[in-house]
């Protein structure tokens, strides 16, 4: 066993005695703000991206899972590996909403999208995202299931970075962000666990089209992952339901945070 198996075997068994307590006391809803420039204090934060949806989209919208994902995530990293993270002064995770046309996105390096095959950018959001991207920001998009979701997605991504330079890639295991902290054997599928609970333990939300999960990124001209998109699988539920089940807890979590915490530390060191 790696060192960082051991580490979050030993988390697993702690935060099944913690979960309970600590998620229903951080499941107080923040206020639906966005970011402002005096959140930021130099420490880690999830960036969550706020964004209008298509006419035409598939999907929920960019509030899915929060806020409980982000501030779950951001407190497992601090505990997996020390990452000192931004509190507010109740010392609850400070995580933010942002637009891609605030300059308080640049303050972000890393910002999350969710359910992006329902997603809309106008253009100063693509400018503002195409920016940010290739100044070297990390965007992680996660939790779209199906072609139609992807066709969705990509009309609106082929707005910031065109198709040539800046293809779709499918990572190998062997890719560094598979062994950045916790060694990953295979990619996990998870669904969100009302879906789970629906098909009576099933882990594709739509049956046989969207049966195998993607790991797919598009890299800068330096050959790294600077937009990171988790396709046919829900990471955000992984972190979101974490103290709401604890079989699902040991399925899906587990891995949810193991994948979560190697894509943070990919972004904050790349």
């Amino acid at each position: 066993m790696t060192r960082g198996w051991q580490t979050l075997a030993v988390a697993a068994a702690g935060l099944l005695l913690l979960t309970a307590s600590s998620s229903a006391q951080r499941s107080r809803f923040r206020r639906y703000e966005l970011a402002r420039p005096n959140d930021f204090d130099g420490a880690f934060q999830f960036c969550r991206v706020f964004y209008r949806t298509a006419a035409n989209g598939d999907g929920g919208d960019w509030q899915v899972d929060f806020p409980r994902a982000d501030s779950n995530l951001m407190t497992r990293m601090s505990e997996l590996t020390k990452t000192p993270i931004s509190r507010l002064p109740d010392g609850e995770p400070n995580h933010v909403i942002i637009r891609l046309s605030q300059a308080e996105l640049f303050k972000c390096p890393f910002i999350m999208m969710t359910e992006v095959g329902n997603i809309y950018l106008d253009d100063q959001e693509a400018k503002g995202l195409h920016d940010y991207l290739l100044k070297g920001g990390f965007l992680w998009a996660d939790d779209f299931w199906g072609e139609y979701a992807w066709q969705v997605w990509d009309s609106q991504f082929r707005k910031v970075l065109p198709t040539g330079p800046y293809p779709y890639r499918d990572l190998p295991m062997d890719h560094p962000i598979f062994n950045q902290f916790f060694t990953i054997p295979r990619f996990p599928q998870i669904p969100s666990i009302g879906a789970w609970r629906q098909t009576g333990g099933g882990t594709s939300e739509r049956g046989f089209e969207t049966r195998v999960p993607h790991a797919r990124a598009v890299l800068d001209d330096h050959g790294r992952i600077m937009v990171l998109i988790t396709h046919n699988t829900d990471f955000g539920d992984s972190f979101e339901e974490e103290a709401t089940d604890r079989e699902y807890f040991l399925r899906f979590s587990v891995d949810g945070y193991a994948f979560g915490v190697n894509a943070l530390l990919y972004a904050l060191t790349h």
